[in-house]
């Protein structure tokens, strides 16, 4: 069948018109949340510091969040792909040259970026920045493109390749609270998301607001050597406020104008 000249450009520009008034949609509820302060006056903004001088590298973090979040063991012929999914990475990163090469390790969550890459990319909405700063994803939503894993200047988003699996004896072991992927979506840290929803919950039997340790990740309760602190970035009071605000606070790739919620304090300072 053939269409007429004028039906295709009536189609073209419906089409025009929807992917437009999609971006004015983003454009708009960003300022919408910074007029409305996007919880800068009543609301948190959930934050985390890490200490790279504290930091041992022991990845006790990395296995707390895979217990904490159902995350699948992976074989090694997974892991040659690169294909293994930790929502916490420890990154070795190299400085200096022969003869005094140096070596330090990064923790690497999500980035919790105040101006996240992924979201701008993603055509069905699947990612989302909450009103507390969390960059949350909608598995039931994700249509598996992968735009937003390729937009992530971190590498902090992954692909679930295949159907998760584990061994029978560790499937009893699952929490409860966090639904496992199925094959096909993009997923993501969220910072404990689940464990917000029961401090929250805890609170409000008592009748009372959030209090700062109400909600910790798994990979600060984990840390031996209390190098990750987390909490509320917009209370002026707290532990992690004070830490992104000291002298040897920096973030990553600042110059992408990301704005990443995860500050890290440089060593020997």
């Amino acid at each position: 069948m053939t269409e007429s000249r004028r039906s295709f450009l009536e189609k073209c520009a419906l089409s025009a018109g929807a992917f437009f008034a999609a971006g004015t949609g983003k454009l708009w509820g960003k300022k919408e949340r910074e007029k409305k302060g996007a919880g800068a006056e009543g609301g948190p903004r959930w934050g985390m510091a890490i200490d790279l001088d504290k930091c041992t590298g022991c990845s006790a973090c990395v296995v707390a969040c895979s217990q904490e979040n159902n995350q699948m063991l992976g074989s090694p012929e997974e892991a040659a792909m690169g294909r293994i999914i930790r929502w916490m990475q420890i990154l070795p990163i190299q400085e200096g040259e022969y003869p005094s090469p140096r070596q330090k390790l990064v923790p690497m969550p999500c980035q919790q970026c105040e101006d996240p890459p992924c979201i701008k990319v993603c055509p069905v909405y699947a990612t989302f920045l909450n009103e507390e700063g969390i960059v949350g994803q909608v598995y039931s939503r994700c249509i598996g493109c992968r735009y937003c894993v390729n937009a992530c200047p971190y590498t902090c988003k992954f692909f679930t390749w295949e159907a998760p699996q584990w061994p029978q004896q560790m499937a009893q072991g699952l929490n409860p609270d966090i639904s496992v992927r199925p094959k096909g979506v993009a997923e993501k840290c969220l910072f404990c998301h689940h464990r917000l929803q029961r401090a929250k919950e805890q609170a409000s039997s008592e009748g009372r607001p959030l209090r700062e340790g109400d909600y910790q990740t798994a990979c600060v309760e984990a840390c031996p050597a209390k190098a990750i602190t987390f909490g509320d970035l917009h209370d002026k009071e707290s532990t992690v406020s004070r830490l992104s605000s000291s002298p040897r606070a920096f973030h990553l790739l600042e110059e992408l104008g990301t704005e990443p919620k995860v500050t890290y304090l440089k060593e020997g300072a």
